[in-house]
């Protein structure tokens, strides 16, 4: 009896064991189906492929996703100083391994003593704006700082070896950053000049070795010493005298006094997905009120074939006029979350469609435009970790190495984040942020997460909402969306199309009589990561001859 007891437990177990391992044969199965470009446990999308190794690198060494996202802004700020780095600001979009979604807002902020008549010399025409006067006081570290106390998980001095060995040993200068060299004036910006000049005087170009010496020396002193080093002390002392010998108002005070603002994000039903938005000063509410006047369109992929590309676009490009009219009261009622509110609800966006006519455009009036400076610049980092939670943020010092204006004794480069009131208040006020088009994105559904984000000035709205489009509704894979040609609806209601869009459209869309202007050049620059069925895509936009990474 106890011999047939023992056979049959015996038997039991055996079963069991048989069906274990099916259950993991299964598993590693549906595991190897993944694509050959794609991942199985994380990803990072940055800037460029270094960065974007070194964020996966300290996520494989244990870091959370914020560590990744840290690491990998920090290498930007090296590799592509001519759009973000320590003299600026950022905004994170963090979603922990429990799906719920925090927004840190550290973007710059209004000096206390600065020109009474700033907005009075507001260019009237968009243009690259550089001057101490427009220098904000910078948040980045701080907002590091904040992000990584309540999500990190390797020590901070680790997330910043990387750029420190970086800037201290130099590298040939890639492409990109090669490409905005010749932004650098000689006359007004003498110190950013020489840090980008040969022994002879002459200014470096793409390949040639670049070494950051100062900013490693202050990279170091934040590792060791925490954000406070920045905040207070020598490098604030360092950086405020030179501030202070190009002109600008900032004061070691403001920067002592700098706080970052932690809030619960935005969400928008969006299909199937929540989208989590950061809120005002922000851009996503503008993001979300595009994409909910295009949701209520059924679009699909059928959308751009024949007649309804050209419908499909006209519709598109009339809901971003829209948007552009509405960027003043969104940033006047940033202030009111009940007000601001309003514009990401589905009623807001069907009133909004209401006045869209599908035969023709109409006047600049008809949809209350008004006028502002179209904006540039920006970096974005994606990242997705193994434990379901992901970073997107964007970060910048706003256009074009930002105000030009160096600080030789710290090596950092400082924003020029203040001309982004221009047209856009009528007054500004200590303390206050600017409006902003940044909108680094989180998307879930029960089964699939999209991390996104795109820099670009005004273009940021333009890539995000024309990727989700082209992938979430005309059915493109993530690279391809990207990858799509955009139409850009700049402030004055000009529409701009990136070279490869649709021929055919653009005419079609001028007999409708839409207005059609040539721009010089696209700024929107899309980094993703996407998990679906346990596969991780991640594309970092090509035209930043960007490159993903992860394991």
């Amino acid at each position: 009896m106890a011999r047939s007891k023992a056979m049959v437990y015996t038997c039991c177990a055996l079963t069991l064991l048989c069906v274990v391992a099916v259950i993991v044969c299964v598993a590693l199965l549906v595991r190897r189906k993944c694509p050959a470009d794609t991942f199985s446990s994380a990803a990072v999308a940055a800037d460029s492929g270094k960065c974007s190794e070194i964020g996966r690198d300290i996520l494989q060494r244990g870091g959370s996703a914020v560590d990744g996202a840290i690491a990998a802004l920090l290498c930007t700020s090296v590799m592509n100083p001519q759009s973000m780095g320590i003299g600026g600001g950022s905004i994170f979009t963090v979603m922990d391994n429990s799906g719920k979604v925090k927004i840190i807002n550290s973007r710059e902020t209004v000096p206390r003593k600065f020109k009474s008549d700033l907005l009075k010399s507001c260019p009237k025409t968009f243009q690259l704006v550089s001057g101490s006067q427009w220098i904000g006081v910078p948040g980045e570290i701080r907002g590091y700082e904040q992000a990584h106390r309540l999500y990190g998980k390797l020590p901070w001095a680790t997330l910043f070896q990387p750029a420190i060995q970086l800037a201290r040993e130099g590298f040939p200068i890639p492409q990109v950053q090669g490409r905005y060299l010749p932004y650098i004036d000689t006359n007004q910006t003498q110190p950013l000049r020489k840090l980008y000049s040969d022994k002879d005087g002459n200014l470096l170009k793409t390949g040639d070795k670049v070494k950051f010496e100062k900013l490693a020396e202050t990279f170091e002193m934040i590792a060791n010493h925490g954000a406070d080093a920045f905040y207070t002390g020598r490098i604030a002392e360092d950086l405020i005298r030179d501030i202070e010998e190009a002109g600008g108002t900032l004061t070691v005070q403001d920067l002592a006094s700098y706080r970052v603002t932690v809030t619960d994000a935005w969400a928008v039903p969006l299909g199937e997905y929540q989208m989590y938005i950061p809120p005002p000063p922000a851009g996503g509410v503008i993001l979300s009120l595009i994409l909910n006047i295009m949701k209520g369109y059924g679009l699909n992929s059928a959308s751009l074939t024949g007649e309804q590309k050209t419908l499909a676009y006209h519709r598109y490009a009339e809901a971003l006029k829209f948007a552009n009219g509405l960027k003043k009261r969104i940033h006047q009622q940033f202030g009111s979350e009940e007000k601001a509110r309003k514009f990401t609800e589905d009623s807001f966006a069907d009133h909004i469609r209401s006045l869209i006519s599908s035969d023709k455009a109409h006047d600049p009036q008809y949809y209350n435009i008004t006028p502002y400076l179209d904006s540039m610049g920006t970096t974005h980092v994606s990242v997705l970790a193994e434990d379901g939670s992901a970073v997107s943020v964007t970060s910048t010092i706003n256009h074009i190495f930002g105000s030009k204006v160096f600080s030789p004794n710290t090596g950092v480069i400082l924003n020029n984040e203040l001309s982004d009131f221009c047209g856009r208040v009528d007054d500004i006020f200590p303390g206050e942020q600017p409006p902003s088009s940044m909108a680094p994105t989180v998307l879930k559904s029960q089964s699939k997460t999209l991390v996104i984000g795109s820099t670009g000035g005004s273009m940021i709205t333009t890539g995000i909402a024309s990727t989700l489009m082209n992938h979430l509704w005309f059915g493109k894979s993530l690279k391809e969306a990207i990858a799509s040609p955009v139409v850009f609806v700049d402030s004055q209601n000009a529409l701009k199309f990136e070279p490869n869009f649709d021929k055919n459209v653009i005419e079609a869309l001028k007999a409708l009589g839409h207005h059609q202007e040539t721009a010089s050049n696209f700024y929107n620059v899309v980094n993703a990561v996407e998990k679906e069925d346990g596969c991780i895509c991640a594309v970092s936009d090509a035209r930043k001859l960007g490159q993903a990474a992860g394991y």
